[in-house]
């Protein structure tokens, strides 16, 4: 029986391993969807790595080499309970063919640069990791939030922000083509925890010293929309989407 089991799971990996498995959308981030119904139990079924939130906004989640973590306000990690909700999640299985090495420093603008000469072409989505030391990372989480729900443009603006100097850890994401955008974030969505796995957030800027990143390329994307009240009644028609994507992912203003 055992066996049996261990197939059925190979089977299901094989299936979706070249795919983005997206629970809901950014655009009903900005509106204010932030209860859905994926639970964490469910993850493993559709992937190893993967970043998104929480319900209620509480916390950023992450995960790589089949271990997700919460990061909250607090500037904490927290290993992800079967019971946590997501509202909003991408997750992948991650077999990376892209390898390479940076071993000088190198700005978010710079390192950005380098990867779209990678990177084979920016139609089709890609799961990046990077693992190494960081002079700098610049995170925020957003704090818990109480219905009603203000939008997330709204919601972010008391998030606490957190600067990382000198750090060894592993930021990973998503790149995701623009024609996506709304349904994920177009271009590169990064979130970061510290090597200890101590501490992280929703990466807004850094700076590389040397580190080592994977890529993974994805052809196809499976969108599971939620089944929820909130949810079928939002109009996600009345947002100036690109304003609204930069305010709450954006770097903000020192």
């Amino acid at each position: 029986m055992k066996s049996q089991s261990k197939q059925k799971d190979m089977s299901t990996i094989d299936k979706n391993f070249d795919q983005v498995y997206q629970f809901s959308t950014m655009v009903s981030l900005l509106d204010g969807i932030y209860d859905g119904d994926f639970y964490m139990s469910e993850a493993r079924e559709h992937g190893d790595f993967g970043i998104g939130t929480f319900n209620q906004l509480d916390g950023e989640l992450i995960g790589f080499d089949g271990k997700f973590y919460r990061l909250r306000s607090d500037g904490k990690a927290y290993p992800v309970k079967e019971s946590d909700c997501s509202p909003f999640c991408s997750l992948t299985f991650f077999h990376p063919a892209i390898y390479h090495d940076i071993n000088r420093q190198m700005t978010r603008e710079t390192f950005e640069k380098k990867m779209h000469v990678l990177l084979p072409s920016e139609n089709v989505f890609y799961a990046i990791r990077m693992d190494g030391t960081f002079k700098k990372v610049k995170t925020r989480t957003v704090e818990l939030q109480e219905k009603p729900y203000v939008p997330m443009v709204e919601a972010v603006k008391s998030q606490p922000i957190f600067d990382f100097n000198n750090i060894k850890g592993t930021i990973v994401g998503f790149w995701t083509p623009q024609y996506a955008n709304g349904i994920a974030v177009s271009g590169f969505h990064f979130h970061f925890i510290d090597e200890d796995r101590h501490s992280g957030g929703h990466v807004f800027d850094y700076e590389i010293e040397k580190c080592t990143i994977q890529i993974s390329q994805k052809l196809n994307m499976y969108l599971r929309l939620p089944n929820t009240k909130d949810f079928f009644k939002a109009d996600l028609n009345r947002h100036d989407l690109a304003a609204g994507i930069e305010a709450t992912e954006g770097n903000p203003k020192s």
